[in-house]
Parts: structure tokens; C-alpha cells; sequence
């Protein structure tokens, strides 16, 4: 959800933008009432007397125990007065008066006593939480290892500051905002943006039969009735009857849950789109490997929707119980449902010994025995490699992909080869794999999202054409879009415009809110017919980017319809308040509306939920320089750049400032850095050779102009300053040569005959 603003380059093509009949049509799962009263949620018990063998399935399931009210029965930590020591704290586990306690380090480093009121979790490991006022429940950070049975820290690798936002009493240890959507049934968050506290609610404190089927209650009433007295009614009246969806809609019926994703408000089962819900989070470098292999925590949702067997339409109940959530079959007859035994589990396919075969098994130096015999036969071992998340969680990579060390070789990506190969390298991977396979690999998506994320000279291209070709998945073409943000250009815009009309939810939403388009008139045309967008996403992030002097060119319809759906995005910013970036895109909004203070307060609000949210410091000192407000703008821009040293827009922001209040020498040092961190940005150089001419550094000034021109050779501004700078130096040929070139570019512009005429004055040539 995060949006920059970002000034962009105006495409002169003119496009007629039509929502396609495809979008309109309801593609998503059942979810209307039928007539009557809407149904209520009445509670998984319910659900047993006609449902037992499913109910008894999902007893012993992870979604049962998702969430729990901490008793004996509940608990399986350790709490008979067991301590956990890191960096030097001692945090004691124990009883008192049937009640669970924690004595550890609370608000602002200071050691306490805390009572623990819920567990989170079951396996493989559990977690507790703490109620605080304002009705905030915290995670705390030491949880239970089910299989080592002993306490560990979530984050073992560093002590975190009490004002870090990953400090376990703040935000990001949040249960209501963080974890609670996930672990119960109908949960309604119920956040107070002007108060900043919570109210939330549920109906079954775990993971229930109507977090799936919906409300149930119509249902019931309809089951309830003697056989022949029934009704024949859609669906049972069921708001969801699973096994009548399509393979995408049962996907994205588990994606809000399992995915990483904003969350756009609280979940009703009624929303015809996945992203009326929710807005997963794209292929970003901090998620995900460049070839789309999982990174950090991102569950299994957008990395499913990359795999064959997606484009395939394999569903997850095609491998887990829905109930149980286990898989259908165990080992490799799992995959044996689709793929043939005689091809693919043979040491033809797979080139390794199975479970019972003589061999040898992988040892470390120490004799240590790392991979039993039998294990590379395995195909989640090449096709699903894992990482693990909270320290014992071990989940795999749904992609399931062919193994590629190619890739490995050349971005650096992981190799599933070497996970278990441990003495060998990608390179003798990538051999064994052409010895197996033979010559030659397809390029690969992740080649290009690459070369887009590092900037690489030329990348556009391929980000164009990744972005526009229907046979990728759509987190893939999305991700294209967004890198398309680093080459502002004709080429770009068109590419976003067409997005703009694209079938695919996320494809248009990208493009919204990537679009670099900067003339008022030019962005209604493109964004006003997309207020009217049946998915929730797109339609109230048009609405954010029309805000201001473009809403005032719409047309009478048009402005109803943008009031009504701007209404709908402030709700789900502040529905989204308690994070970080619902404070910032308010405050990108009120800026744009005309409203600096509440710009300024959902800033600041921004901060003091996550003080590492440059973003919201950029943006709020860029607020505050056009307010005059000049020595706080400095402030922010320092604290980010002291974070974040490698932000070069940022330090070149904050060298512009510094020259500003006349501050050179450090301006110098800020704009060098930022020069240096974007080669490819001519204004950079433009202004630091404008800074060195100031000085009188005139070889590093001619230096820095002459790139600037080099990169953007049409550019007047540029041109005039190099041929500047060659006058100083008594270089009046090459001044001159400058000055044609702007006569021949700009022949309307007299700065270049100028130029020209005072050339020839002074250098003794009247050519």
C-alpha cells in the first residue's frame, strides 16, 4: 500500500480507457444472501451434529488450536519457574493463583511481570500473549519450541531498543493488527484511529468452520428443518459451499490468510475479488529472491500463484485436507496423483538412491551425519526447498519449481541442489544438472526483475515486455510494472496505460498507482473511468491519485463518484492506521487535498508507529521545506540518511537543502554521495556541477556537467551550464561546439545564438 510521489513524464498518446466485460462479471466465490435476514455467526459447535467426521478432522488441526484462551490444557510452555536467558535477561516462566506469568522486560526496557491470557499456536511452536491497555494484546517474543521443548527468542541475533518498532510491546508484536485477522473467526478489529486503541471482537476465539464457509446461521436454520420441508436454495445457504468453487476462487479463498498482504478491512465473505480484501504484496526485494523463491516470511499464497501447477488449476485441497489441514498423502504420492510413476520417480528423473537403497549419506567435516539416504529422491527436496521462519518453523517454497542452478551461478538465488550438497558449489550444480538434463535453460523472469531491481542500464525493455505478456503470472507482470518506476520515459507510460486496462485486478491497481503522469487534465482521462471499477483496490487508489487540483476537472457524475469512492480509501487507511503506511498515504492525501496540519499529524503519526519509516520522514521534510519549515526538514532528512545511507534520492534531497541554507561544504558531501549512488541521474550531476562551479572547482564541475549532458544530451538547462563552464575556462571551442548544438536542438530558444554571439566576440572567431 504504499504509495511515492513520484513526478513522471507524460505520454502523448491518447488512450480511451473501458473496464473489459471480464472484470465485471463476478469471477469470485458465492458469498450474497438470498433473500431475508443476513446470516450471523453462530460458532464451530454448531456445525458437529450433521459435520462429525469433518469436525473431528479439524479438532486436532492447527487451526483449532490457532488461538486459545491459556489454561493446563492449552499451554504447553514450560512455566514451572523455567528461566530463558539472552544478552544478559532473565526472563522467568511461572504459576500463580491457577494463572500464567512471564517476569521479563516490558514498556521501555524496564523488567515486569506480566500475566499471559491466550496462547497463539500450536506446532511447531507456540506463542503467548499479554493484554495492555487501550486494548492492545502483544506477542512475546520468547515462544515455546514444541519438538526441543524449550524457550527461544524470535529474534536471537541482536537486542532490540524498546523504541524499535520490533520491540515486543509495540507495533509490530501487535496481535490486533498484526496477527489477529488469521488466528480467529470473524475477527473485526475494531481500531480507533483518532484514539488509537483497539476493540476487537470475534466469534470462535480459533480458526472455525465459518472462517472459511462464512457466516452459518441460514444455513443451520435451513438443516434444521425435516427433510422434505427444505427449501431448495443455492448453496445450501451456505455464504461459501467449497466444493463448488473453481480452482482459482478455493485458492483465493485461503489467500487472505495465507499470504503477505495489506489488508484493505475486516473480511465479510461477501467480496466478489480477492483484492476487494486484500492487496498482496508484489515480488519486492525485501519478500522475495529475484527468480520469485520465497525470502522472508511470505506464506504460500503469491508464490503458489507462480507454480505450473497453478496455471494448471491445482487447488490446495489437491495436496491438504481442508480440514485437517494435512497432506492427502504422504512422501512422493503426493505428487504421484498427477505425475506418472514410471517417469518421474525413477533414479532416471531424479538421479538419486531411494529410502532403503545401499549408499552412502552426506556427513560434515565431524562425521556428523547431514542427509539420510533416500532424501534427494524426494520431490519436495528439489521442487518445494524451504526456509525457516520464527526460528524451528520449517515451511516450504510453493512455487515448486524446476531446479535452476544456472540461476544460482548467475543472481545469486538459492540452489536446492546445495542445500543438501553442503562441500559442493552452484557451479558444480549447474554442471551436474546439464550433464543430467543437457545444454541450455530458458531464460528466466528473475533475469530481468534483477536487472530492473538494480537499476541496470536497458532494463526497461524487458520489464515492458514481462509486464504485457499474459502467459506470466500476474504477481510477476505486476512486479514488472512496478520496477518500471526507476525509467520514467514514453515507453514507460504507455506501457502503465495499457495496464490500465488489463483483466487481471493487480495488473490495473499497479498501474494506478505507478502511473507517472503529471498534468491534471492528462490523469482524469486516464483514471476517471477506473472510480468506477467493480474491485475495491483499484477503484480507491484512482480515487487517491485524483485527489486535489485533477478532482476539480471531473465531470459532475464523475465527482460524485470520486467523493463516494475517496471516502472508501480514507476508511481503509485508517482501517490500516495502526501500521505505518495508512498514516503515510494519509499524509500523501491531505497533502494533495490542500490540508498541510493533517498531513503533518499522519506523518508524525507515521513515525511514532515505526521511527525506521523513511518514508514518511522524506516526505514529511519535502512538507515542511515548502512550508519554510527548513531546519525540521533537515532534522528528518539527516535521521534517514544516518538509517539509510545507501538512499541516494535521499541524499541528494538533503544536499540540495544544505546548499540551500548555504551549507556547501557538507551540501558537497551529500551531493557527491548521491552523484555517486545514481549515475544515471542527471539532475544530480546537474546540480552538483553547479555546486563545484560555486566553489570554483572547475575541473570536477566540467566533469559532473558533462555527464549530465551526456545522459540527457537534450536537455538546455545542461547544455547551457557546460557551455558556461567553458567560457570560464577560456575554452571558447568548445563553447561554441555546445552552443551549435543548442541552436540545433532549441532553434526557437535564444539562449544558444547568444551563447554563440558572445563566443565569437571574445574568441577572436567570427565563424
Amino acid at each position: 500500500m504504499f504509495r511515492w510521489k513520484i513526478i513522471g513524464i507524460l505520454s502523448t498518446a491518447l488512450i480511451v480507457i473501458t473496464i473489459p466485460l471480464s472484470i465485471v462479471k463476478h469471477h469470485y466465490r458465492a458469498g450474497q444472501v438470498q433473500g431475508g435476514a443476513a446470516a450471523d455467526f453462530i460458532g464451530s459447535e454448531k456445525c458437529r451434529t450433521c459435520h462429525q467426521p469433518e469436525y473431528e478432522l479439524w479438532k486436532g488441526s492447527n487451526h483449532f488450536h490457532a488461538m486459545d484462551v491459556a489454561s493446563e490444557a492449552s499451554v504447553r510452555g514450560d512455566f514451572n519457574d523455567a528461566t530463558f536467558e539472552r544478552f544478559g535477561i532473565v526472563s522467568r516462566f511461572y504459576r500463580k493463583d491457577g494463572k500464567f506469568f512471564v517476569h521479563t522486560q516490558g514498556p521501555d526496557g524496564i523488567m515486569g511481570d506480566f500475566e499471559i491470557t491466550h496462547t497463539f499456536g500450536w506446532n511447531p511452536l507456540q506463542q503467548y500473549l499479554i493484554p495492555f491497555p487501550g486494548g492492545r494484546m502483544q506477542c512475546l517474543p520468547i515462544a515455546w519450541d514444541v519438538k526441543g521443548r524449550r524457550w527461544y527468542h524470535l529474534y536471537p541475533d541482536h537486542p532490540i531498543d524498546p523504541k524499535d518498532w520490533q520491540y515486543w510491546t509495540n507495533a509490530a508484536m501487535n496481535w490486533n493488527g498484526m496477527c489477529a485477522t488469521c488466528h480467529s473467526t470473524n475477527l473485526k478489529k475494531n481500531y480507533n484511529v483518532q484514539t488509537n486503541t483497539y476493540q476487537t471482537t470475534w466469534s470462535d476465539i480459533n480458526v472455525g468452520c465459518e472462517a472459511c464457509h462464512g457466516p452459518g446461521s441460514r444455513h443451520v436454520k435451513w438443516a434444521e428443518l425435516p427433510d422434505m420441508a427444505r427449501p431448495k436454495v443455492e448453496n445450501y445457504d451456505l455464504a461459501v459451499r467449497t466444493s463448488e468453487l473453481k480452482s482459482r476462487e478455493l485458492v483465493e479463498l485461503c489467500a487472505p490468510c495465507h499470504s503477505r498482504r495489506a489488508i484493505l478491512g475486516d473480511y465479510t465473505h461477501t467480496e466478489k475479488n480477492l483484492l476487494d480484501t486484500m492487496l498482496p504484496s508484489l515480488l519486492t526485494r525485501e519478500l522475495y529472491f529475484p527468480d520469485g523463491q520465497i525470502l522472508d516470511e511470505v506464506y504460500a499464497y503469491t508464490s503458489f500463484t507462480q507454480s505450473k501447477m497453478y496455471a494448471r488449476d491445482v487447488r490446495c485441497s489437491d495436496c491438504h485436507n481442508v480440514h485437517s489441514i494435512k497432506p492427502v498423502k504422504e512422501g512422493n504420492s503426493l505428487c504421484l496423483q498427477c505425475h506418472r510413476a514410471s517417469d518421474y520417480d525413477t533414479s532416471q528423473h531424479h538421479f538419486h538412491k531411494k529410502k532403503g537403497e545401499k549408499g552412502d549419506p552426506i556427513k560434515s567435516a565431524d562425521g556428523k551425519v547431514l542427509v539420510e539416504v533416500g532424501t534427494g529422491a524426494e520431490c519436495v527436496q528439489c521442487h518445494m526447498p524451504g526456509r525457516f521462519y520464527m526460528g524451528v518453523h520449517y515451511r516450504l517454497d510453493h512455487s515448486i519449481r524446476i531446479p535452476r542452478p544456472d540461476l544460482g551461478v548467475k543472481l545469486g538465488v538459492p540452489d536446492a541442489c546445495t542445500r543438501c550438497h553442503i562441500d559442493k558449489t552452484r557451479r558444480w550444480s549447474d554442471e551436474a544438472i546439464t550433464k543430467w538434463y543437457g545444454p541450455g535453460r530458458r531464460a528466466h523472469y528473475g533475469e530481468i526483475i534483477q536487472a530492473g531491481r538494480n537499476r541496470q542500464p536497458g532494463a526497461a525493455e524487458g520489464l515492458i515486455r514481462l509486464a504485457g505478456d499474459p502467459l506470466y503470472p500476474v504477481i510477476v507482470r505486476a512486479t514488472a510494472l512496478e520496477l518500471l518506476d526507476a525509467y520514467p520515459g514514453e515507453d514507460s507510460t504507455a506501457a502503465l496505460e495499457r495496464a490500465l486496462m488489463d483483466g487481471e485486478a493487480l495488473i490495473r491497481r499497479t498501474a494506478v498507482s505507478h502511473l507517472q503522469t503529471i498534468d491534471p487534465k492528462r490523469r482524469v482521462q486516464l483514471l476517471a473511468p477506473l472510480l468506477y471499477d467493480p474491485v475495491k483496490a483499484v477503484r480507491t487508489d484512482a480515487a487517491s491519485r485524483l485527489a486535489g487540483q485533477p478532482s476539480r476537472l471531473l465531470a459532475d457524475d464523475q465527482r460524485r463518484m470520486f467523493e463516494k469512492t475517496l471516502k472508501e480509501y480514507i476508511a481503509s487507511m485508517e482501517y490500516s492506521g495502526d501500521f505505518a503506511f495508512g498514516r503515510y498515504n494519509l499524509g500523501n492525501l491531505y497533502i494533495d487535498l490542500g490540508e498541510p496540519q493533517k498531513a503533518i499529524d499522519s506523518f508524525r503519526a507515521a513515525i511514532r508507529i515505526d521511527d525506521l519509516s523513511y518514508p514518511a520522514k522524506v516526505n514529511l521534510a519535502m512538507l515542511y521545506t515548502q512550508l519554510g519549515r527548513n531546519a525540521e526538514a533537515e532534522t528528518l532528512l539527516r535521521e534517514v540518511v544516518n538509517a539509510y545511507p545507501e538512499l541516494y534520492d535521499v541524499q541528494y534531497s538533503l544536499g540540495l537543502l544544505l546548499a540551500e541554507e548555504k551549507n556547501y561544504a557538507e551540501a558537497e558531501v551529500h551531493l557527491e554521495l548521491a552523484a555517486r549512488g545514481l549515475p544515471d541521474g542527471s539532475r544530480v550531476h546537474y546540480n552538483l556541477g553547479l555546486l563545484y562551479d560555486y566553489l570554483g572547482k572547475t575541473r570536477q564541475a566540467e566533469t559532473a556537467l558533462r555527464r549530465a549532458v551526456e545522459l540527457e544530451p537534450d536537455n538546455m538547462d545542461y547544455l547551457q551550464a557546460l557551455a558556461l563552464q567553458y567560457i570560464k575556462q577560456g575554452n571558447f571551442a568548445d563553447a561554441g561546439k555546445i552552443a551549435d548544438q543548442m541552436i540545433v536542438k532549441h532553434p526557437s530558444d535564444s539562449r544558444g545564438l547568444e551563447i554563440k554571439g558572445f563566443v565569437k566576440r571574445n574568441s577572436g572567431n567570427d565563424k
